[in-house]
């Protein structure tokens, strides 16, 4: 349409990319038309089936797949669901059998009567907590003041450790052991219902922030009880039970300041014929005796040699470990032996008691460190124990000192062999 006028000269660039524009369009449709009809040639029956890349009978096959797989996927989801319930169901049936059936089994309480007795587990009335939960005081109706222990939900052996102390203590009955009323287990806390000790727990009494005065005297009828409880537990009763968590903390005190343990827990049955029991390692840091704590064999002269270690603390008014004190005295059984080896015994006798029985302090530390000899067979039964503490039998002198103190001594410079070695790295930290 430009053409055929007398018009020269440059055209205008607006034009220019105009008829550029068209040139290129109509180049473009002419090789379109080319192809398709060099298409038709090549192919001329070919028509296409498929609309936008999927046909609606291969959507629905998808459909209906996908449907049928997300509900068996949900259905075996449900079943497992099902199953675990069940089992667990199950489980708590056979332990509740397994309570009920107890001989001589003690009372079984509701959770709304403990809830009632302890103003509905008021924190006013926490006595203490430890690994396995909370303890609170409480009421009965009948007037019987009580001490409910608590399973934390946080606590990944307390079922287990439930069943064990409610089979355990049920078992046993002595004036040193602690007394259990009851327990509930008709919620999903269990609760474990004991006789309430006014005067709580030895390591308050020594070494907390209780008024609580122990002279010698007391000390020593407080040592000789814990004697004769483990004697009781470990020869005398229709089972043999190791404890193995004897501490201070585990050790409760009534009106009369007699000593009575706690916490069963831990505590492992096993039978006469057995010279030991391998098992997984569990107490407290600074109470193992070494083959336990290396190997893990337990025997009752566990318990002794824990009782070595506390009657220690007994004597000296405070923890076996004490980091704020001099190097020398931080460890209580190696400050010990050195005065021992200086002959110097009595140098470990709580500075608080001006007066005392130097003989029986002395009789009584040399069987302390009688019981937490490096070996267990040189470690006597806790009967020969309540014998020589009593004067039926006499206290033997102590003349090997035990290997793990040597140790200790030869790794001066590096302490932190003390604690990993001879406690374990699995367990939990001493309350001191």
């Amino acid at each position: 349409f430009l053409g055929n006028n007398s018009l020269t000269g440059r055209l205008p660039d607006v034009i220019s990319r105009s008829l550029k524009t068209i040139v290129c369009f109509s180049r473009f449709s002419r090789l379109a038309k080319l192809r398709k009809e060099s298409f038709r040639h090549i192919c001329p029956e070919f028509t296409p089936t498929v609309r936008n890349g999927v046909s609606k009978r291969g959507n629905k096959a998808g459909v209906i797949a996908g449907i049928l797989i997300g509900s068996l996927v949900l259905g075996l989801a449900a079943l497992f669901g099902i199953f675990i319930l069940v089992k667990k169901r199950r489980a708590m049936a056979q332990q509740k059998e397994e309570l009920y059936n107890l001989v001589g089994r003690p009372d079984v309480f509701s959770s709304a009567e403990l809830k009632l007795a302890t103003d509905n587990f008021s924190s006013k009335n926490i006595l203490g907590e430890g690994g396995y939960g909370p303890v609170y005081k409480g009421k009965l109706p009948d007037g019987r003041v009580i001490a409910v222990k608590q399973l934390s939900q946080s606590s990944h052996q307390g079922k287990s450790q439930f069943i064990t102390e409610v089979t355990t203590i049920s078992s046993v009955q002595h004036r040193n052991l602690v007394q259990l009323h009851g327990f509930c287990i008709d919620n999903n806390t269990p609760l474990l219902v004991y006789e309430y000790l006014e005067n709580g727990s030895l390591d308050r009494a020594l070494f907390g922030d209780n008024s609580l005065k122990l002279d010698w005297a007391m000390r020593f009828e407080v040592i000789l009880g814990i004697a004769r409880g483990l004697t009781y537990l470990h020869e005398e009763s229709n089972v043999r039970i190791v404890h193995r968590d004897i501490k201070a903390s585990n050790v409760l005190l009534d009106t009369d300041l007699t000593p009575k343990i706690s916490d069963f827990g831990l505590a492992k049955l096993y039978d006469e014929k057995q010279t030991h029991v391998s098992t997984r390692i569990a107490g407290t840091f600074g109470y193992l005796a070494p083959e336990y704590a290396m190997r893990g064999r337990l025997t009752e002269k566990a318990d002794v040699f824990a009782f070595g270690v506390v009657v220690l603390e007994i004597v000296a008014g405070r923890s076996n470990t004490n980091n704020s004190l001099e190097e020398s005295k931080i460890y209580l059984s190696e400050w010990a032996w050195s005065l021992y080896e200086k002959e110097q015994p009595l140098g470990i006798v709580d500075p608080s008691l001006k007066e005392y029985d130097k003989d029986e302090a002395l009789s009584v530390i040399r069987v302390a460190l009688l019981c937490t000899q490096g070996s267990p067979h040189q470690r006597p039964p806790m009967s020969k124990v309540v014998a020589m503490l009593t004067g039926e039998a006499e206290v033997a002198e102590v003349v090997t000192k035990p290997s793990y103190i040597t140790e200790w001594q030869l790794r001066d410079g590096n302490r932190n062999y003390v604690t990993t070695s001879y406690s374990g790295s699995s367990l939990s930290p001493s309350s001191h």
